[in-house]
């Protein structure tokens, strides 16, 4: 018996990395397990692997949630998680930043999350029951130097998750984030100082970069029922950093 037995699932940014991971696991664990993406060849290979469906979506674009939406309604009847994963990541210090740069990154960041959440909550609600997870980051707890625009995002889906969890509380909807700190996947190779990984990796009081199925664990926990009394909290996935 899985943990996620008949549970409809959609996840964003899932051709790669932690969303693949997260797809991968709770098909496991017996979802129905939708998939998004904009990298249209490696989202059919992952779902194709995990017995998922896969279709585009740039989660900035509210007509396409629509009807992603409503297709798999069509189909299940409701939607029982929304994992918001998607997101992107810049480097640039606020007093150097292009504006352009900045918008992409809250766009996909934070208007990707806000269409997610806008476009399945009402399906949930309907159902009187749903789980919403968004992945922040430890850069949506903590201040740092040299990404300014990725950690205003992150703080920012921190905000929207404990909005959207009081507002959908009493149709039994929960909101919760995920706060990963350095992930081994192709984002990580992109901080700032990456290129000194290991003076990065002796920081995290663990001693070691996270799999991202450790992130996927963590998500499988608040999209099942196990988590029915958790929402509108910060889980914190970092190996220690942010207790230093």
């Amino acid at each position: 018996m899985g943990r996620l037995d008949n549970k409809i699932c959609l996840i964003t940014g899932a051709a790669k990395g932690q969303g693949a991971a997260e797809a991968q696991l709770f098909a496991a664990q017996g979802a129905t397990v939708w998939l998004t993406d904009v990298l249209d060849e490696e989202g059919e290979q992952t779902a194709s692997a995990i017995g998922g469906t896969y279709r585009h979506l740039d989660v900035r674009d509210d007509a396409a949630w629509a009807d992603i939406v409503r297709e798999m309604v069509e189909a299940h009847g409701r939607i029982d998680v929304l994992i918001n994963n998607a997101g992107i990541f810049a480097t640039g210090r606020h007093f150097e930043i292009d504006p352009a740069d900045f918008q992409q990154v809250m766009d996909v960041n934070c208007l990707g999350v806000f269409l997610g959440m806008r476009a399945v909550s009402p399906v949930m609600r309907d159902n009187g029951a749903g789980s919403i997870v968004n992945i922040s980051s430890l850069a949506g707890l903590t201040g740092g130097v040299g990404a300014f625009a990725y950690h205003t995002s992150k703080w920012a889906v921190r905000g929207m998750t404990k909005a959207a969890a009081a507002e959908n509380g009493r149709r039994n909807v929960r909101v919760n984030s995920i706060h990963p700190g350095l992930i081994d996947t192709d984002m990580m190779h992109q901080l700032p100082g990456a290129e000194d990984e290991m003076r990065m990796v002796r920081r995290i009081p663990l001693g070691r970069a996270a799999q991202a199925t450790e992130v996927a664990q963590l998500a499988l926990y608040l999209a099942s029922d196990e988590s029915s009394y958790s929402t509108g909290a910060e889980f914190v996935v970092d190996g220690g950093l942010n207790a230093l």
